[in-house]
């Protein structure tokens, strides 16, 4: 077998990510040698490779699915919200600089397309097949012109795209049928179908009008699959998770009241363990906290009111792309006061990347916000200076008795000078700090942590003992793949892959403007 695909979606967050990780998966379990690409992301969620690029996690968690290694050329462009206007665009796992959206819009992205095809290329040299992901929606006149993620891709590598709409938003049908209708006659040639996302009810009820719906497009639908809950694993923001507001300073979608609570067994001790994060502004791979919510017992919630901290028994201030910025925030909001009151009483604080930073003495920053002299709240003596070399690793260590691996994607440099030594960080009392992302994945150092924490919030709270993240992880891919081998027409799907998008696809007017 030697082909491709390419899944688009009817808008953002239709399932794109997680339907490409089931077919990768749902393919390898066939015996096939697959791997995932995504020409361009935008993502805070990153993760670094084994040669130290910086990828979307989404990317990182499709190439588990594919269970092969991930590198740069699964997701050649990374671009990283730096605010309202502009990103720092990461290129083959190496930031480049920084961009504002009509300059990348303007020129620079359709620059990049000889380097999308050429990573493509050496992907489709290597494997049987390449499953690729868009992004947003295919049908975006605006950028079509620029488009090195969805149809320009396509168009150029002779890609079939099947196009993936959530029918729980509602409108599933018009999306389907708009999606193609604004396409120009060259990509429609190359759309072969559509898959629905997210159904809940009776199927036969939903027939007829995939029936009307191939009559009117000339396209069939490869499946439906039905609703499952905890199926968005490394999503690529917080868009993921429903919002209950939006923060009109920054234009960042609150996850406020968002729980992540375990669901597969009972806690092991006679307590549960609530955890509380602190839902910064920019928030970066807030996929930290997942290990944390795998663990029966422990309920992790996302808040961004002091009075939200009090029943807390650890407290954690995640990463995020604008460290002086959730600085700020968490003074406007009382948070700051709130977190600097509960290190000087002893309970519980974790502060990772960003947060371990906004936790320190002082920040010296002329490279993220430009914000030169800042102090930060003070809990842990460590100084920061942001330097323009970013930090990208892989480090492994000791700490709490137990081994650890994480991984860094930093611009600020801390300098440690006093309290006791924590992985790269310190801690002082229960206030904890480190670089290190990922590290709540290494399981016998999340339980000796919570141990410690369960014992200064004065829970009876105990670590089940044989809680594997990486197999829960396993468990949530194969459940990824057996939507698509239960629920997809996985023939007609090889054959896509395999030979391509059908011949002889009608022209659905009025297709794309001139």
């Amino acid at each position: 077998m030697s082909g491709g695909l390419l899944v688009a979606g009817t808008t953002s967050d239709a399932g794109k990510s997680v339907v490409t990780a089931g077919i990768c998966r749902w393919l390898v379990r066939q015996g096939v040698k697959v791997a995932p690409f995504k020409a361009q992301n935008m993502s805070l969620n990153s993760f670094v490779t084994r040669e130290g690029a910086e990828i979307g996690r989404a990317q990182a968690m499709q190439a588990q699915a594919c269970r092969v290694e991930p590198t740069a050329l699964m997701n050649p462009v990374l671009l990283k919200p730096g605010g309202e206007q502009s990103s720092q665009v990461v290129l083959l796992g190496k930031p480049v600089g920084e961009l504002s959206a009509r300059g990348y819009h303007g020129g620079r992205r359709q620059a990049l397309l000889g380097t999308v095809l050429d990573c493509l290329e050496q992907l489709r040299g290597t494997y049987d097949a390449v499953i690729c992901e868009g992004a947003g929606s295919p049908a975006e006149i605006n950028l079509r012109r620029t488009d090195i993620v969805n149809m320009g891709v396509a168009r150029s590598a002779r890609l079939p795209v099947l196009v993936v709409g959530d029918i729980d938003r509602g409108g599933v049908f018009a999306s389907f049928f708009g999606t193609v209708a604004l396409l120009s006659r060259e990509d429609q040639e190359l759309v072969a179908g559509f898959l629905v996302n997210k159904f809940r009810g009776d199927v036969s009820l939903l027939e007829p009008g995939l029936d009307m719906l191939h009559g009117l497009t000339g396209r069939r639908t490869y499946g439906v699959l039905p609703f499952r809950h905890g199926l968005g694993i490394d999503e690529e923001d917080g868009m993921g998770v429903p919002p209950r507001e939006r923060s009109r300073a920054w234009r960042n979608v609150s996850q406020r009241g968002t729980v992540r609570e375990p669901d597969v067994a009972p806690p092991v001790g006679e307590d549960v363990l609530r955890v509380a994060v602190c839902a910064v502004p920019l928030m970066s791979n807030f996929t930290d906290v997942d290990a944390l919510a795998a663990e029966p017992g422990v309920v992790v919630r996302f808040v961004d009111r002091p009075e939200e901290l009090a029943d807390a028994d650890l407290v954690v201030v995640p990463g995020t792309r604008g460290t002086v910025r959730a600085l700020d925030w968490l003074r406007e909001r009382g948070l700051a006061d709130a977190l600097v009151r509960r290190a000087s009483e002893g309970r519980p604080v974790l502060g990772i990347c960003g947060g371990f930073q906004v936790l320190g003495e002082h920040i010296e920053d002329d490279v993220e916000s430009r914000r030169g002299s800042v102090d930060g709240l003070g809990v842990l003596p460590v100084r920061v200076r942001f330097a323009r070399e970013k930090t990208l690793a892989r480090p492994a260590g000791e700490a709490l008795g137990e081994h650890v691996e994480g991984y860094e994607i930093h611009h600020g440099v801390a300098d440690v000078t006093g309290g006791e030594a924590f992985l790269d960080g310190c801690r002082v009392g229960q206030t904890w700090g480190t670089h290190w992302h990922g590290s709540l994945e290494s399981d016998g150092f999340r339980r000796a942590f919570l141990r410690e924490v369960a014992a200064a919030a004065g829970r009876r709270f105990v670590p089940a003992p044989d809680t594997s993240f990486a197999a829960l992880r396993e468990e949530q891919l194969d459940r990824l793949g057996d939507l698509i081998e239960q629920h997809a027409d996985t023939d007609a799907l090889w054959r896509l892959i395999e030979s391509g998008a059908p011949q002889g696809l009608p022209f659905i007017p009025p297709g794309a403007p001139a």
